[in-house]
């Protein structure tokens, strides 16, 4: 028996760990404001193809809900603002609701989430008040049909339900929705539920350019850090330092234990003349840099390593909607399903931008700490490659074989080329603000072995990776449960 259980020990772990550690969850949005899109059935295949797990719908069409059906796919559903004030008047239009669109399909179709009402303080009507009321006769048809536990209720949120957002700290939430904003956040930290919101980078660029930078919009190395000067955290993107404006702002109203969810984020593949940054590969930089973002729990400045789930908008182009010409074009994919650009949904994969083939060549190059940087320079963008540029600096750690020499710039070279080489070894993957520099020569040393077009380290591979700053890597989250778990199997295993 005993040696049954040592045999079975690898396995034990491996199993602990997967189900301890899920990491961030990537979905996408699947909206039908359009003409011409496949059919249901169509949709739900494309997105099995490309293993996407969640998925978020913004009503409950009965076509759609059947169409995931045994699909594996997890489904968040909605309840649109039109519906609020009758959902929030009697229970038994909820009743009703539930027992019709939503109990004949369940479980066969996962559905996980209800979003009742959508961005309501952005609504042309004021149907704020009837959100909570809404909520709680949602939870109550639940109740009586026992998924209250296994179908959790939120409601989603613009930016704009704060008053401030910059710097992040100051994040406040407009008082003007105090009177319905509390309940919901009571009712919210009750259910053990999400605070859900709608985040867009490329706006606060589109709308003020000359405050924030492209590369800061869409996550690129090279762009300036900006550092909130109450809390002296260095925020390198946008989409951290929205991020963290919500948390903040929640944290003010004591409500800091509540989970944040990203129900909307992504860029626009194309815009008016005036919309530059509209793009297919502005568009595909982002999502491919805030897809790794998630994978790879980095977290935010406030929270390091807390894994954040979050839904790209959105599926398709979406001709029938009003606004600019951005507001039609954020899709990945055209209605006859092709892809407007590639998007690799793991967060490991480096994607050419124009033709969507895999990276792999360096060209013989190598990307080095420059020898005219500061120290203070040289230090911030090691920070931002062993943090969020999620390079794995395990081997610049001590005893590790590229520690030594314990140096500044022999660590923050090892780390950018690392970044350099896993990002398509790019003129622009080597920048790190000027810190870095290229070369032809091979910085490799005794058995420090620089990573190179198409030949991994020799490292041991089963190293933690670490970051240089005080904040563990998340994946030390981990492992640190894991030790209490392994000395209960071993001691399992002794009896």
């Amino acid at each position: 028996m005993a040696g049954r259980l040592v045999l079975a020990l690898p396995v034990l772990l491996f199993l602990v760990l997967v189900g301890h550690c899920r990491g961030g969850k990537i979905g996408v949005c699947y909206g039908r404001n359009a003409d011409d899109l496949p059919a249901p059935d169509k949709v739900a295949q494309l997105i099995q193809q490309q293993s996407i797990k969640y998925v978020r719908i913004y009503d409950t069409n009965i076509d759609v809900i059947k169409a995931f059906a045994n699909t594996g796919v997890e489904l968040m559903v909605g309840v649109p603002n039109s519906d609020l004030l009758a959902f929030s008047q009697y229970q038994s239009n909820v009743d009703t609701w539930l027992k019709n669109s939503i109990l004949p399909y369940y479980p066969a179709t996962m559905i996980t989430y209800i979003t009742v009402g959508a961005e309501v303080t952005e609504s042309p009507v004021n149907v704020s008040a009837l959100v909570v009321p809404a909520m709680r006769n949602v939870h109550t048809a639940l109740k009586k049909a026992g998924l209250h536990k296994k179908i959790t209720i939120s409601s989603t949120h613009s930016l704009g339900i704060l008053s401030r957002s910059f710097p992040p700290s100051a994040g406040a939430f407009n008082s003007s929705y105090a009177y319905f904003l509390k309940p919901m956040l009571e009712f919210l930290v009750e259910k053990q539920a999400p605070f859900m919101v709608d985040l867009y980078p490329y706006y606060a660029y589109q709308n003020s350019p000359s405050n924030v930078s492209l590369n800061y919009a869409l996550f690129s190395p090279q762009s300036q850090a900006v550092i909130d000067p109450n809390t002296g955290l260095v925020y390198t993107n946008m989409f951290d330092a929205q991020v963290d404006s919500i948390f903040f702002a929640l944290m003010a109203l004591n409500f800091k234990t509540l989970k944040i969810m990203v129900t909307e984020s992504g860029w626009p593949n194309k815009g008016a003349t005036k919309e530059t940054g509209a793009t297919p590969e502005n568009a595909q930089t982002y999502n491919t840099n805030l897809i790794r973002h998630v994978v790879n729990d980095s977290g935010t400045p406030a929270k390091p390593g807390e894994e954040i789930d979050v839904y790209i908008f959105s599926l398709f182009n979406e001709n029938r909607k009003p606004g600019i010409e951005s507001e039609r074009n954020w899709g990945l994919y055209f209605p006859d399903q092709s892809s407007i650009y590639s998007l690799d949904w793991t967060g490991r994969g480096n994607v050419d931008v124009m033709t969507g083939a895999n990276i792999t060549s360096a060209n013989g190059t190598w990307c080095i700490a420059s020898a005219n940087a500061s120290e203070t320079d040289l230090q911030n963008a090691l920070n931002w490659a062993c943090g969020p540029g999620n390079v794995d600096c395990s081997a610049i750690q001590p005893s590790q074989p590229c520690y030594q020499p314990d140096t500044l710039a022999s660590h923050a070279s090892y780390a950018f080329n690392s970044y350099y080489q896993q990002n398509g070894a790019n003129v622009v993957a080597c920048d790190f603000g000027g810190a870095g520099v290229r070369t032809t020569k091979d910085p490799s040393y005794d058995t420090c072995v620089y990573l190179a077009a198409g030949k991994m380290s020799t490292m041991n591979s089963t190293s933690l990776p670490a970051r240089s700053g005080s904040s563990p890597h998340p994946s030390a989250k981990c492992f640190t449960p894991l030790l209490f778990t392994l000395s209960v199997l071993i001691a399992a295993v002794m009896l």
